[in-house]
């Protein structure tokens, strides 16, 4: 039955979980999910942090709900599926954005590498078994993981070079050029009980953190010129988690203003 197409762009009805969704991109991703209607709940390790959190969302004028969430502990993970359940009775999307930062260089100790994995891997695979066998249940369901270009290509030194910056940062790399061919195993695993799986691998975010001529570079390496604006993710988010893509799985979606396609 064919529906009105602004329609099926909505969230409305839908219950949304968002890991790590207090950071960069996961506060943009948390507003766009609510501007369109969805009911919204972000995840952060710190429970003293949930109020704020919520507080923060609420003075931009939207509601979203924070839920503690360790990724690292695994037999904590089965909890996020009892608590959704006991507020919402379902989890409608997934959106996996949290991610562990353990590595500043390619020499560092390997120990590092050892605890990424722990969130950025073994942790991912769990929070999307838990909630993707969840959906299954209801035969219905969005996975989306966010990536980056830093999952599809490998570092550009040029960008560096005279900088007190470092592009190379071996587990990042790793854990998102895994992530792409994950989303793959995971649409064709669901996709028998109408549950989709999608990636999106955004670009650079341009924040008054970075130099002027790191990102000068940057934009001289985009078709589009210019880094990420804040909003740029909204988009595609809303795309891959409402029923405007109900016929979409399986695919990596770079956000990148042309960055990957040169």
């Amino acid at each position: 039955m064919n529906t009105n197409v602004m329609t099926s762009f909505s969230l409305t009805g839908k219950t949304v979980l968002i890991t790590g969704g207090a950071g960069l991109y996961g506060t943009q991703i948390a507003i766009a999910c609510a501007q369109a209607g969805g009911n919204v709940y972000v995840t952060s390790r710190d429970e003293s942090r949930l109020h704020d959190i919520e507080e923060s969302f609420k003075r931009d004028g939207y509601t979203v709900h924070a839920l503690q969430f360790d990724q690292e502990d695994l037999n904590a993970i089965a909890s996020i599926r009892a608590k959704l359940e006991d507020r919402e009775g379902k989890c409608d999307v997934l959106i996996n954005n949290a991610v562990a930062r353990t590595m500043s260089h390619y020499n560092d100790p390997f120990e590092r590498f050892a605890k990424s994995m722990a969130v950025n891997a073994t942790g991912l695979f769990e929070i999307t078994r838990v909630i993707g066998d969840w959906m299954a249940e209801k035969e219905r369901g969005s996975i989306l993981n966010i990536g980056s270009i830093q999952g599809m290509v490998g570092p550009d030194h040029t960008l560096y070079e005279g900088l007190p910056l470092n592009g190379f940062i071996p587990d990042y790399f790793f854990h998102k050029g895994g992530m792409v061919n994950f989303t793959k195993f995971i649409a064709s695993y669901y996709g028998p009980r109408q549950v989709r799986c999608n990636c999106i691998s955004p670009g650079g975010f341009q924040t008054e953190k970075n130099l002027p001529e790191f990102v000068e570079r940057y934009n001289d390496r985009t078709m589009l010129g210019r880094m990420a604006k804040s909003d740029d993710i909204w988009g595609p988010i809303v795309f891959l988690a409402s029923d405007a893509s109900l016929y979409v799985t399986g695919t990596n979606i770079p956000v990148d203003g042309g960055y990957t396609a040169k």
